[in-house]
């Protein structure tokens, strides 16, 4: 049995072939797998537990259907962090912090979505602090559902011109501030999503063999991470 890792799926009902691979996805591995975790940004956006999420919901319902023979946790991403702890109960997942730190078959995991790493990013950083504090959150809820919609619209689009006018460099980690999570931590492993940029990297840190393995999106592939007690697969997933 293994446990597989994913991340930054991005689901939308404007791309039904992703929504399609991921439930083809998971109803194909639920006997071999006994853990999933999502590591964020599973929908492109959720403005409260009231938002439509138009041609999502079979998705979430893919999860329910596999979640009496494989235990599911959700980590919050930069796109979905006001699913509610009630929405994930409803649909068979367990919502988890951000970082979360486990020991999985004797290895020693931190596991976070990856925004946090992206220190150069100040203007980022500084809009996360606002979104994710809890009175911006409730003020939010209050407003009309319509009137959600059309905000989370708009900072997509601010988010989208800002990310093609920054230099490449400042939206992915700063290797100091991997270091620093992987030194205090004591973790063997790091994994986490955000960058879109997947690959296994083989690091040393306070004396210490780690890896940092950074989940892809599912663009036009999908990437999954596989792990059990024999070895660790981050794998590339033609989507159907």
């Amino acid at each position: 049995m293994k446990t597989i890792f994913i991340s930054d799926l991005h689901l939308d009902h404007k791309r039904p072939k992703v929504i399609n691979s991921f439930i083809e996805f998971i109803t194909n591995s639920k006997q071999s797998m006994e853990r999933l975790y999502i590591l964020g940004d599973f929908v492109e956006s959720w403005v409260g537990d009231d938002d439509p999420a138009i041609g999502t919901r079979s998705a979430f319902e893919a999860i329910r259907a596999i979640s009496d023979r494989v235990d599911v946790f959700f980590m919050h991403g930069n796109r979905d962090f006001m699913i509610s702890k009630k929405v994930c109960e409803r649909y068979g997942m367990t919502l988890i912090n951000e970082p979360t730190q486990l020991d999985l078959y004797q290895r020693n995991i931190l596991l976070m979505h990856g925004d946090t790493l992206c220190t150069d990013d100040v203007n980022y950083q500084k809009f996360r602090s606002m979104v994710r504090n809890k009175e911006w959150q409730n003020q939010m809820r209050m407003k009309p559902l319509e009137e959600r919609l059309k905000i989370a619209d708009q900072l997509r689009i601010q988010s989208k011109n800002a990310t093609d006018t920054k230099k490449e460099i400042i939206m992915d980690v700063n290797k100091e501030e991997v270091v620093n999570c992987l030194s205090k931590s004591k973790a063997d492993i790091l994994i986490h999503g955000h960058t879109h940029r997947p690959k296994i990297h083989d690091l040393t840190i306070d004396r210490r063999k780690c890896k940092r393995i950074v989940l892809g999106d599912w663009e036009q592939k999908s990437y999954i991470l596989e792990l059990d007690k024999d070895q660790i697969s981050l794998t590339e997933l033609n989507l159907s």
